[in-house]
């Protein structure tokens, strides 16, 4: 498909595991791909970076100019038909901005406090345009996160999320489940 890497060109990036029916945009880019590992039927948009450690599973669409850093000890997983909208983004580390210590990855350890946790969006979560998921952030399965909100915590399956910090909306219907048991079953898969 014309925009994105040929599947020579995926092969010679030497990721951790890669799966069939993946769309990586040319304009994508991509540090430590031996720590990333992608299923199958995913498709990665342009301007969007994955640093680290990384594991994305099947059904994913990562939007234009997301980031994904599964960096600093910490790994960022999304689970099956999960997907990032366009800006959103996603860090598994981040600096402790109390003033108490130096920040940024040109300053020695021993003069930072870097806080690392794994992220999790598990199966059916969304993630809404420009929004942020900080170490800690667990998407239980089918949450949906609103425009612009933030992310710090655990989350409850099956419900709308928004603001920031944010906080829960509405319960999500889970009609979801039925739809991906019939997609599953009728073997018709999505080619591009």
């Amino acid at each position: 498909m014309e925009g994105y890497l040929s599947q020579d060109e995926l092969k010679k990036i030497g990721f951790r595991n890669l799966g069939e029916h993946v769309l990586i945009s040319e304009k994508c880019s991509i540090y430590g791909a031996e720590l990333i590992s992608i299923g199958n039927y995913v498709r990665i948009d342009d301007f969007s970076m994955l640093v680290g450690n990384i594991e994305i599973k099947n059904f994913v669409h990562i939007s234009p100019y997301c980031g994904i850093h599964g960096t600093g000890g910490g790994k960022v997983v999304f689970e099956d038909y999960t997907g990032l909208s366009a800006g959103a983004m996603v860090y598994a580390a981040s600096d402790d901005y109390s003033g108490c210590y130096m920040t940024n990855p040109m300053i020695p350890d021993k003069f930072r406090k870097v806080k690392a946790c794994d992220i999790y969006i598990k199966k059916h979560s969304v993630v809404g345009i420009k929004s942020v998921l900080l170490p800690g952030a667990y998407l239980d399965q089918g949450t949906a996160v609103g425009a612009m909100s933030l992310v710090v915590s655990r989350t409850d399956p099956w419900w709308i999320y928004a603001g920031i910090p944010c906080k829960r909306i509405k319960k999500r219907s889970q009609k979801a489940l039925e739809l991906e048991k019939d997609f599953m079953e009728s073997a018709i898969h999505y080619e591009g």
